[in-house]
């Protein structure tokens, strides 16, 4: 009898190379004592925002000239009030949680559109990566801040808006670093792997590509966070930020800088310091998780 020919077996393909576990990544990022500073900073920034108000409720709707330019420790008022009679420990709360809300969903959607942009253009490579890539070119060359003026004077200024008008012009910098893994990425053996018994692109990047760029995406999240923060501190300085009665802590010191020459400090100092604490508690989560996800660092 003739033997009959067996099809060659189907090639396993490997698991995706792993990553750092996410305890032992929390485990290191809790050891990293400037990192655990910033998340201790952050989450006091947070309560302090949006439990504040249920403790310490101040109307931020109705002025109250009476009680205008009060200065701190004044009867009913720990920081005193501003020029309309505003309380300005309250509004300082109010001014947090738009600042906070604006910076984290910011983050979070240049991240996302970042990676998935710089997972595409660097996993298919060629011309389509050459063309992705000069868009992203041209973005970066145009200020970020001149783009965020321009889109908030010919649209009226909300929440979501400024969200949307941020995570546009902040996506490009993820693009690039999602980028730079996925041209490493897509040469290893898994991936070929993958390809040769039949894997989509669409399942390649999703499934191999982007998980193994989570160090990196986590970290530049961070750092994302602390630029929308900053952004939109400068436009709302500038005049451009959200409408009254609602306020974040950059509006807060354009209103304070209008008293400066009367002597009320306490209008200025309590949103500046709040701004430097916040960005450099987010620094500082970035840098730790940096190093919590360094493999090299791992035993």
């Amino acid at each position: 009898m003739t033997a009959v020919a067996q099809p060659p077996p189907v090639p396993e393909v490997p698991a995706t190379v792993p990553a750092p576990r996410a305890a032992s990544v929390l485990r290191r990022l809790v050891r990293h004592r400037l990192a655990a500073a910033g998340l201790v900073v952050v989450g006091l920034l947070v309560v302090f925002s949006f439990l504040g108000p249920l403790v310490y409720p101040a109307d931020q709707s109705v002025t109250n000239l009476q009680e205008a330019s009060l200065r701190p420790g004044s009867a009913g008022h720990l920081l005193g009030t501003d020029g309309v009679g505003h309380d300005v420990l309250g509004r300082l709360m109010i001014g947090g949680r738009t600042s906070l809300i604006i910076g984290i969903a910011t983050g979070l959607l240049a991240t996302v559109i970042g990676t998935v942009y710089g997972a595409v253009s660097g996993y298919f490579g060629g011309r389509v990566d050459a063309v992705m890539m000069r868009v992203v070119d041209a973005g970066i060359a145009i200020p970020a801040l001149f783009l965020l003026l321009t889109a908030a004077a010919i649209i009226r200024p909300s929440v979501t808006s400024m969200v949307l008008i941020l995570g546009f012009v902040s996506w490009l910098v993820p693009a690039r670093l999602v980028r730079a893994e996925a041209l490493s990425l897509r040469t290893r053996d898994y991936v070929a792997a993958v390809r040769a018994v039949g894997g989509s692109g669409t399942r390649i990047i999703l499934r191999h590509i982007v998980p193994n760029t989570v160090g990196t995406i986590t970290v530049n999240a961070t750092f994302q966070v602390a630029d929308a923060i900053l952004l939109i501190a400068y436009v709302s300085f500038l005049g451009l930020g959200v409408p009254p009665p609602a306020t974040d802590w950059g509006g807060m010191l354009s209103d304070g800088v209008t008293n400066i020459y009367s002597g009320a400090w306490w209008l200025i100092f309590p949103p500046g310091l709040a701004i430097v604490l916040v960005v450099c508690a987010f620094n500082l989560i970035g840098d730790g998780l940096r190093d919590a996800f360094e493999i090299r660092r791992s035993r």
